[in-house]
């Protein structure tokens, strides 16, 4: 969502989390064991896909640099914060210690969050190209890109252009920046297809060759500084065309030597300037453009054949825009694609009273498929990792229930179920760092004590039991690259640390942000982590009942018992989580009237087949059919 200078978000959050803690003390006496409200909605279908979809985020800079050649250049910074041309910048190299300043960065004097935001690392198209059977032979079924369009800065949530793919994700930078002075930005008819818009194209149909769905993400709620529209504002002031498409607050003064211009920024942050909204969203010039742009991607032949376009998109801040936009936006998708899939960042969701942390009202068949779940994660940390606010089992099934008691059913198997993503810490220092809601004090820039190294043995423990949890419960489970190999990491700009490869060599981490003791932290990929993942995925993808198959709670008890089964059909399934400091005898009562032989266990997070469930872990087990 941000970069990392901007803090605007964190107050939000804050309040959220305060909100939270509210609910879930309101329901702590309660321990829901409640089967998922049947579906009621008629008119429309969440795409099947979605439902069984295995996800897995990409960020594409810190990806894989498959093209050398293409690598971003220090003119391609300019635009956007920090606003500087470092002398000496260049390409940070992919293997390096994460904290360490490379010697432009100690140049500039200035501390590792600052030039943190200079650093690019080349990843691009060609990489992702590069690396496809990696992610397929992963069991990854759908793909989520971060903003892959035209933008100065590196996580691209501040747009130059919309209907370009960034010059320097394809093969010729140069030549892209010919063909974008030939165009009319507003009109489709002179829009050309880059170099890098092509590989993208190539990008697309290699997925659904290999029979995943691809999704990006789209940014409608603001642009960069340097969006094609506002420079034609800045030119021409009141005069220009576009001048109502953002909120100006003053034009430039050409008889006085300073550049007055301004205009509003996303909550207030200069770098996202917000696009002008009436009652219904965006004004009706700039909705006409968005919906050029979703049909130049999601139909790039214009023929009415969408299998050559993305498969959706992931819609940014999307609590903050009107949801009679997204109606429209769902008509124009659903028109190309019937089978397209709406998700939106809908971050804490419904501040309302009557809606508070519900986000029922953007899934009621009319706007979204699905909302990112990061309640879901949320509650898990709370129940499972947190120590000194741990809840019980039972609190923890009560914070869960207020999705599946508001959700309508389809919805609630097409959320993205998640744990992190690029805009809070990795799971691998959710684990190593409890007592915390999701992105709050979640890195050393704001919270000094946060521990920055690599998890230890039992931490990793810990994980594999989330995991668990997360494949096995309501929801398409989303993975954040790297995460299947064990990166670490706090809140952003330590999430989005370059992807480990088995051709690179990484240093050693010794390097600490505040120059203190640090490490030493051996970075290399975690293969036992991964072959963990990869069972997951083959269990998630092989079980049905664990894609569309109905939930209840069995047990949540105050001694650290939770158990809940899936079922559909014939088949039964059913996960034990023992959050407590005891072995766990399971009851016999929990496998029913044939008993503990009438099931096969598979899968232990605790990757062993004693008898009982070991503290903080968990099984899967599956009925047998006789």
């Amino acid at each position: 969502m941000l970069d990392s200078n901007n803090q605007a978000h964190l107050s939000i959050r804050t309040f959220a989390g305060l909100l939270l803690v509210l609910v879930l003390w309101n329901c702590a006496a309660q321990t829901t064991q409640t089967i998922i409200k049947s579906e009621t909605l008629t008119n429309y279908k969440v795409p099947e896909w979605s439902k069984e979809a295995i996800w897995y985020q990409i960020f594409p800079d810190r990806f894989r640099n498959g093209d050398t050649e293409n690598d971003p250049d220090v003119k391609s910074l300019s635009g956007t914060w920090p606003y500087a041309n470092p002398e000496g910048w260049q390409v940070s190299p992919w293997g390096s210690d994460w904290y360490e300043l490379q010697p432009w960065e100690q140049k500039t004097g200035e501390n590792f969050w600052y030039n943190s935001q200079l650093r690019r690392y080349g990843g691009d198209i060609q990489g992702i190209l590069d690396e496809l059977d990696y992610i397929d032979s992963l069991g990854v079924t759908a793909v989520y890109f971060n903003p892959l369009f035209e933008s100065p800065s590196l996580h691209k949530y501040g747009c130059s252009a919309w209907h370009h793919i960034d010059n320097n994700f394809g093969p010729d930078p140069a030549g892209d920046e010919k063909l974008w002075a030939q165009e009319n930005p507003n009109d489709p008819s002179t829009w050309q297809w880059t170099s890098a818009d092509s590989l993208f194209l190539k990008l697309i149909d290699e997925l659904h060759a290999r029979d995943m769905r691809i999704i990006i993400d789209g940014v409608f709620n603001h642009t960069g500084i340097p969006f094609w529209a506002l420079n034609d504002v800045r030119k021409n002031g009141p005069q220009s065309e576009y001048a109502n498409w953002f909120s100006i607050l003053s034009y430039d003064d050409p008889d006085t030597p300073e550049d007055e211009f301004d205009w509003q920024g996303w909550y207030g942050v200069k770098d996202l300037p917000e696009l002008a909204e009436d009652d219904h969203g965006p004004v009706q010039a700039v909705r006409n453009h968005i919906h050029d742009v979703v049909k130049r991607w999601m139909d790039p032949n214009g023929d009415g054949d969408p299998s050559d376009g993305i498969d959706g998109w992931r819609l940014d801040v999307a609590e903050m825009v009107s949801k009679d936009f997204w109606r429209d936006f769902r008509v124009w998708t659903r028109d190309v694609n019937p089978e397209s899939y709406l998700v939106g960042e809908v971050w804490w969701e419904d501040f309302g009273k009557d809606q508070m942390f519900n986000a029922a009202p953007w899934l009621q068949g009319d706007i979204f498929d699905a909302v990112m779940n990061y309640r879901f994660g949320d509650a898990l940390l709370r129940g499972i990792v947190d120590q000194k606010r741990q809840v019980t089992p039972g609190q923890m099934d009560s914070l869960l229930s207020i999705v599946r008691d508001n959700y309508p059913l389809q919805n609630q198997y097409a959320l993205m179920s998640m744990f992190n993503s690029h805009d809070t810490e990795r799971l691998s220092s959710m684990v190593s760092n409890p007592d915390r809601t999701i992105d709050h004090h979640a890195g050393s820039r704001d919270h000094r004590q946060f521990f920055l190294g690599k998890p230890n043995e039992s931490q990793r423990a810990l994980q594999r039991t989330l995991l668990l949890f997360q494949f096995s419960y309501v929801g398409a489970p989303l993975i954040y690259y790297g995460e299947e190999v064990g990166m670490w990491g706090a809140d952003d700009p330590d999430c989005r640390k370059p992807m480990l490869w088995d051709d690179i060599e990484y240093k050693t981490e010794v390097s600490h942000p505040y120059g203190e003791p640090f490490g030493p932290y051996e970075v290399r990929r975690n293969e036992d982590l991964y072959a963990y993942y990869r069972s997951l995925i083959d269990m998630r993808k092989y079980e049905p009942a664990l894609q569309t198959g109905s939930y209840q709670t069995l047990e949540a008890e105050d001694k650290g018992h939770f158990a809940f089964q899936r079922v559909l059909g014939p088949d039964t399934l059913m996960t034990v989580i023992n959050t407590g400091a005891k072995d766990w005898a399971i009851e016999e009562r929990l496998f029913g009237s044939e008993g503990s032989a009438a099931w096969t266990l598979l899968l232990d997070s605790n990757l062993s087949d004693n008898t009982d469930v070991a503290p903080h872990s968990g099984r899967v087990y599956k009925r047998i059919i006789n």
